[in-house]
């Protein structure tokens, strides 16, 4: 009774329903930035949006102007800010319920559209190249393209367009080669180009035994659906990187269970239809 002398607090079901689904967006907003450096923004954003509904409630006239004006110019700015996070939710969004769900399978064979897996004698090639690779201390950066286009980040470097070869990833991680530096793009069952520059990952809390390279594959793992295989320089650790995780490799046999994973799981939808 009480809450009903004040007008701005009569509550309808709509009102109720109006609150869950806000909450239900700030909380999946939250999941999905917690950890990232956009996390204290985001938290100023809401707290600034909070104060505009009090003032707007309480019938502070200047101080709602200011803030609606504030927030207003804000958006402009939000979207500059949270560009990576945006491109990462969106190509989540659409791997999700677009192009990559089931009930798009029609679409995609009518336009060619299919996702991009190894065959065995790549494979067999890039694990052996990965292997000597870290038994050896070199550097690697391998990403592995699968549905989302990479052709962006393929400009970014020198094109190769050969067969998987063990040698000739060796020779490119190399660390006298002059491509040795930045990431190798497989596509397609073959290497299409060396020298690539990868965007660094924006979390604030990848381990701090990870370096350039681990943030370079988080980073391209975000903002597309790639696998990336990282050879640490310093310890020889091999690293499997996916949708913005980080997996530690233990043997080839767990690397190959991996980077065949989402063939079977074709394989088997093919054969299912």
């Amino acid at each position: 009774m009480p809450l009903a002398l004040l007008g701005f607090l009569n509550i309808t079901l709509t009102d109720i329903l109006d609150i869950l689904m806000v909450a239900a967006i700030i909380f999946i907003l939250f999941r999905w930035l917690r950890g990232s450096s956009a996390m204290n923004i985001f938290v100023a954003v809401i707290f600034l949006y909070v104060l505009k509904v009090v003032v707007s409630a309480l019938n502070m006239t200047l101080m709602s102007g200011i803030m609606s004006t504030v927030l207003d110019v804000g958006v402009i700015a939000l979207i500059v800010i949270f560009q990576p996070e945006i491109r990462y939710f969106l190509i989540k969004l659409g791997s999700r319920y677009g192009f990559g769900g089931s009930g798009w399978k029609l679409f995609n064979r009518l336009f060619g559209r299919k996702s991009d897996q190894l065959g065995s004698a790549a494979t067999d090639a890039l694990l052996d190249a990965v292997r000597d690779m870290s038994a050896g201390k070199t550097g690697a950066l391998i990403v592995i393209a699968r549905q989302d286009s990479l052709q962006h980040i393929i400009e970014t470097g020198d094109t190769i367009d050969a067969r998987i070869n063990k040698r000739l990833l060796m020779n490119l991680f190399f660390k006298n080669s002059p491509l040795h530096d930045g990431a190798v793009v497989i596509h397609d069952n073959r290497i299409v180009a060396a020298r690539c520059t990868l965007p660094l990952s924006g979390k604030a809390d990848i381990p701090a035994q990870y370096g350039m390279r681990h943030k370079a594959a988080i980073g391209i793992s975000e903002a597309s659906d790639a696998h990336v295989v990282v050879v640490s320089e310093e310890t020889g650790e091999v690293s499997f990187v996916s949708d913005g995780q980080i997996c530690t490799i233990q043997d080839p046999v767990q690397l190959r269970e991996l980077l065949n994973r989402d063939s079977k799981s074709a394989s088997e939808e093919e054969a299912r239809s």
